[in-house]
């Protein structure tokens, strides 16, 4: 019930001389929308079947009549309250507290960046050097970016629960438009350019989306013939270019906003949300629910049609939580972003490097080689592809270089790929051995053969990398980690990299597990051990069946 009850007094001027003048309260309680309702007042009796919100009685009118008994009149329009849905931490500014302090635990995706402002606020948060404008954000204007666009889809008319689509490539826009859907409690469906327009209609319209947001104004005409006639579009939101662009008629009439228009439109509201106390009082608030869904993501449809898989916040919250298992990560790293965005794997990943201040650098495939010797990055994350092709870029170069210079790499290679694998004889970690334990003799003649010529390979293997893989290492660019899942990486390679020293850590993981289930950790990298599936049956499963 909203507000205080109204006291209504009888006067002189309303009553007989004969009547005491006595005070009437009426009971505060939520009406149906306007209408009339009539009170009879009889001495000490009142007789009345409805009451009222004082909410609800800002345009109420009164007519008192005289006598001994009268009625009060009262016209009354109910002003709707606009539900409003948060993420709670990050909005905790702005969510009414009733007395009670707000707990500083992340109960939806969005909430990670409050807490990433917070610790790491002027460290740079992303670097989008292939855009127009090209864009340098740090985690308090990351932060504030995904604010006011958050409150300028409210705006424009986004509700909680809704489904939006968002078909567009990696970009620092395209988190923004990530979070800021997902802030208002609605629910984003990805997908991006390189899909076929067939595809992404079935997408939009299985979904049961209702808006769309784009990459480019390119994107969207190659989109326009068959999605105007055949979707429902309520507005479209366009990240980069201008609407000049559009195709003329394309759009049908539905309301087109650019990236920066819904930027403004949020700031401007925001401001007078914190201005006015009226303002704020026109909504009723609610926080979003861990368990409620947070984005709808489709397979690749090699099977058919992509089917929609539903991640709540909480699933990606468990990645964000649990990642760090599989390998530290520390405030003013840098990472560099190439793998689609809206595929979860490297979505997880992204939401997991930003709750510790690292700096991500997006690169395409045209300029990943570029970009690897340029920025150095400490992380990447990719698909077995994209290390097969920098190792065959490897072979090539020095399958080039004169004969001496190659005969002595190759040979410096197969004397560390020999010694790695007898490390891991001896200490007890080598994949490819009888799995079956064998006797204690047999275990002690292994250890002492694979110890031995390793301890006299070990002098040509430390040449080798001082002379020859800080070369190769350099010229690859990644300082610490790669890490490669989405398939599988072919063993002489993943042998490769370890024997010249560039730590390369599978993983595995299912879009369903939203997505990563295990992984190798830095300082065991020859085992399977780490269960991160979110998914409680999965994780049953996995422990039925797993040897690790």
């Amino acid at each position: 019930m909203l507000g205080a009850p109204i006291k209504i007094s009888s006067s002189p001027s309303c009553c007989s001389s004969s009547e005491n003048r006595k005070a009437i309260m009426l009971s505060p309680v939520c009406l149906d929308k306007s209408r009339s309702f009539q009170f009879l007042f009889s001495g000490s009796k009142l007789r009345c079947s409805k009451t009222l919100d004082t909410k609800q009685l800002s345009s109420a009118k009164f007519k008192v009549s005289r006598g001994s008994k009268f009625r009060v009149f009262c016209d009354s329009k109910t002003q709707e309250l606009q539900i409003r849905r948060c993420s709670p931490l990050l909005e905790k500014a702005s969510l009414p507290s009733n007395g009670a302090p707000l707990s500083d635990e992340w109960k939806a995706v969005p909430d990670i960046w409050r807490s990433s402002a917070e610790k790491y606020g002027d460290r740079v948060a992303l670097v989008d050097p292939y855009h127009d404008p090209p864009s340098t954000l740090t985690y308090n204007q990351l932060e504030q970016e995904i604010l006011d666009f958050t409150e300028g889809l409210r705006v424009i008319g986004v509700k909680p629960e809704e489904k939006y689509a968002l078909f567009a490539d990696n970009s620092c826009r395209w988190l923004v438009a990530d979070q800021g859907i997902m802030a208002t409690g609605a629910i984003n469906v990805v997908r991006g350019s390189r899909s076929a327009v067939e595809e992404l209609l079935h997408i939009y319209n299985h979904s049961e989306s209702v808006g769309l947001v784009i990459d480019n104004p390119e994107f969207f005409n190659r989109l326009a013939g068959k999605f105007c006639s055949n979707a429902r579009m309520r507005f479209i939101v366009l990240l980069w270019g201008e609407k000049s662009r559009l195709a003329k008629n394309e759009t049908l009439g539905v309301p087109v906003f650019s990236y920066k228009e819904i930027v403004k439109l949020g700031r401007e509201y925001r401001a007078a949300l914190i201005d006015s106390l009226d303002a704020r009082k026109g909504y009723r608030y609610e926080v979003i629910g861990s368990d409620d869904i947070a984005t709808l993501v489709y397979t690749s449809g090699t099977t058919g049609n992509p089917k929609g898989v539903m991640l709540s916040h909480k699933n990606l919250l468990h990645q964000i939580e649990n990642l760090g298992v599989l390998g530290p990560a520390k405030a003013g790293d840098r990472f560099l972003s190439m793998l689609p965005t809206w595929h979860t794997y490297e979505r997880a990943c992204e939401y997991f490097i930003f709750t510790r201040g690292i700096e991500q650098v997006y690169t395409t495939v045209r300029t990943l080689k570029d970009d690897l010797r340029n920025y150095k990055p400490d992380y990447m994350i990719s698909v077995p592809l994209v290390y097969e092709t920098l190792y065959s870029g490897i072979q090539k170069q020095i399958s080039s270089s004169p004969n001496a210079i190659k005969l002595i790499v190759f040979s410096f290679i197969r004397i560390s790929l020999a010694y790695t694998e007898l490390k891991r004889i001896y200490e007890g970690l080598c994949l490819t051995r009888n799995p079956e334990e064998p006797s204690h003799i047999v275990s002690m003649f292994d250890y002492l053969w694979s110890k031995t010529i390793a301890t006299i390979l070990w002098p040509l293997h430390v040449l080798a990398t001082k002379f020859v893989y800080k070369k190769i290492s350099s010229a690859i660019g990644i300082q610490k980690t790669a890490k490669s899942g989405g398939g599988s990486l072919p063993t002489h390679i993943e042998k490769f990299y370890e024997a010249i020293g560039l730590e390369v850590q599978n993983g595995y993981g299912l879009t369903e597990t939203s997505p990563c289930i295990a992984g190798r950790r830095p300082y065991y990298n020859n085992c399977w051990n780490s269960l991160l599936c979110s998914n409680e049956w999965w994780q049953n499963q996995l422990i039925k069946s797993s040897k690790w």
